[in-house]
């Protein structure tokens, strides 16, 4: 298999996080971020979360902090959208996320996938393609009850060192969330032994994404 790198011709790698709720980023990517800051990637992260009001806003704040310990620069913003009600505020929502797009200059933008079964995550997913015309976005998945995975075309393994710390985040940083029968260690886990099967990993774990369009030059 091929395997292909990210580079740019001088200064850090320039991230944008988008979730619609205090723990996606950290599912969806939080190990993809984790190791390429252990393996000496420079990264300027802007990570938004934009249901991060209210009692799990120093959820979304702990958990980027775990995650973004040792980036070059990092910026977390938690917007007060309504949990489960983004359509609904989906002009709102937009001008926000088009807010954020004339501020910030990202080369890869982590973001829902479009078809996932949350209203919340599809609206924002939907609204990333209309507003980010010039980055590479990458589509991230979260595992539910709905069984709503699919086929992913873009991987990213992950060390065992790397598993181990994005489950400890997850388990550490999102108290409110430990009584769902689905968020635990062996769901995260096992979604990432398969990825990384998939992928055939060096050291069996990976994060899989949707790339639906990228330009290799």
């Amino acid at each position: 298999m091929l395997n292909l790198s990210w580079q740019k011709p001088k200064g850090p790698l320039k991230v944008l996080c988008l979730g619609a709720h205090s723990d996606d980023i950290e599912i969806g990517v939080g190990g993809t971020l984790l190791g390429w800051i252990a393996a000496g990637t420079e990264l300027d992260v802007h990570w938004c979360v934009l249901s991060g009001a209210g009692p799990r806003r120093d959820e979304a704040m702990a958990g980027a902090s775990a995650v973004l310990g040792g980036a070059n620069t990092q910026t977390v913003e938690c917007a007060d959208f309504r949990d489960g009600y983004f359509p609904a505020q989906g002009e709102q929502v937009k001008e926000w996320v088009q807010d954020l797009a004339t501020r910030t200059k990202p080369d890869i933008v982590f973001t829902h996938r479009g078809d996932d079964a949350h209203q919340d995550h599809r609206e924002i997913s939907r609204l990333t393609w209309n507003a980010f015309r010039d980055q590479v976005v990458l589509e991230y998945e979260i595992p539910k009850w709905d069984g709503d995975l699919g086929q992913p075309n873009l991987y990213i393994p992950m060390t065992g060192e790397v598993m181990q710390r994005k489950l400890e985040i997850l388990e550490n940083c999102f108290g409110s969330q430990r009584s769902k029968d689905w968020f635990d260690a062996d769901t995260f886990k096992g979604l990432a032994r398969i990825r990384g099967m998939e992928c055939r990993a060096p050291e069996r774990f990976a994060e899989a994404f949707f790339a639906r369009k990228l330009v290799v030059r």
